[in-house]
């Protein structure tokens, strides 16, 4: 059976897997080693070469998730994210960026590519025209994040990698947000998908990895600039990831299912001015979240009414941790203005529409009826 024909949770358990032929152990055995003979061998490993026994189970598993070729498995999801546009930009170039970004991205964007000579643009929005008005005769790459970090904000995938192959160009997402359990967007025609690992592949807040998945001769071309980068990851971590893994279907489902209902619930809560969450039928782009997800996501973020206090109201929550990240199976909350977004400027955070008070909601596993009357019992506190 071709691993296409495997369900989601099945891959997760079994592709890629390393057999343990010595003692036949149930899991993947652990290569440690950093230095691998070259004589007589088929092939050269090197850790920086992506090559190792347990980096190249991991990328087949990473993969086959989101219906790719190949694979390739980084130290962090900015080394992904900064050596796949690299791989494919060059001085003179131009790169079409979405208006809303994580601020990482946008922070790699800004602060490094005018010395390099690398020309960008920003939409105004994340419509599919916005796009198209950016274009330039030296554009090359078109680069998308859908759901948004932190607004949840939807782009249309299909239209976008429609786009990029009318004018040539290599069409990149982050499906951090979504995960491959609810959105694959190579199946819509983007040619890299890439993830910051640390978020829901990990799962559990001790894992920091990035990857990319793309065609063979597309991985291949990131690779040729990834193995001077270094931007590997230990095998530690790498079996670690793929423990992760073996779970993540039935980890996000679960955190589907909870982020609706306390979508749902916050938003007929006095005290709540505004909730994100492409399920809400409220959402402006529910529509096209049904269309082209298959889950609507364990992100939401949430405002309080005006003159509540949102620092206050993080205090005093008891299960749910103001802390940083996301994805974990401990739910989480932070306030982007001052974590994932605070090295933006005051008025680029105004120009995509986040407030000082934006709450970015990471809904974990727990029982939802816990984390309602947590969230409830802090509004109440609040609101005096």
């Amino acid at each position: 059976m071709s691993k296409k024909q495997l369900g989601l949770n099945t891959i997760c358990t079994h592709i890629g897997e390393l057999e343990d032929k010595q003692f036949q152990g149930a899991v993947s055995p652990l290569y440690m080693a950093t230095s691998y003979a070259y004589e007589g061998v088929e092939q050269k490993r090197y850790p920086r070469y992506f090559n190792t026994p347990n980096q190249e189970a991991l990328a087949k598993k990473v993969s086959a998730l989101e219906h790719g070729e190949a694979a390739l498995i980084f130290g962090s999801g900015m080394a992904a994210v900064s050596t796949s546009l690299m791989a494919f930009l060059h001085k003179g170039d131009h790169v079409v960026f979405q208006n809303t970004l994580y601020g990482g991205t946008s922070n790699l964007v800004t602060e490094e590519f005018e010395k390099f000579g690398i020309e960008f643009s920003f939409t105004k929005d994340s419509k599919t025209d916005s796009f198209e008005a950016e274009i330039k005769k030296n554009t090359k790459v078109i680069y998308i994040e859908t759901p948004s970090n932190p607004l949840l904000t939807l782009t249309d995938v299909s239209a976008v990698a429609n786009l990029a192959k009318k004018h040539g160009l290599v069409s990149m997402i982050d499906n951090t947000f979504a995960s491959p359990v609810n959105q694959n967007p190579m199946d819509l025609g983007i040619d890299v998908v890439i993830h910051s690992a640390t978020k829901y592949m990990g799962g559990h807040s001790d894992i920091s990895a990035g990857t990319a998945i793309a065609s063979e001769a597309h991985i291949d071309k990131i690779f040729q600039l990834a193995k001077n980068f270094g931007g590997s990851l230990s095998d530690f971590t790498v079996w670690m990831l793929e423990r992760s893994l073996k779970t993540l279907g039935l980890r996000v489902k679960a955190q589907n299912e909870n982020a609706l209902a306390l979508a749902e619930f916050l938003e007929g809560q006095d005290g709540i001015a505004k909730v994100y969450y492409p399920g809400l039928s409220s959402h402006p782009d529910y529509e096209l979240a049904k269309s082209q997800m298959k889950g609507f996501g364990g992100m939401l973020s949430f405002e309080l009414q005006e003159g509540l206090d949102y620092k206050l109201f993080q205090k005093k929550l008891n299960l749910i941790k103001p802390s940083m990240s996301l994805a974990g199976v401990e739910s989480t909350i932070l306030l982007p203005a001052v974590t994932s977004h605070g090295l933006l400027t005051p008025e680029e955070r105004t120009a995509q529409g986040i407030k000082d008070g934006l709450m970015r909601f990471s809904v974990g596993i727990e029982e939802k009826e816990d984390l309602m009357e947590d969230l409830k019992q802090a509004l109440e506190k609040v609101r005096g």
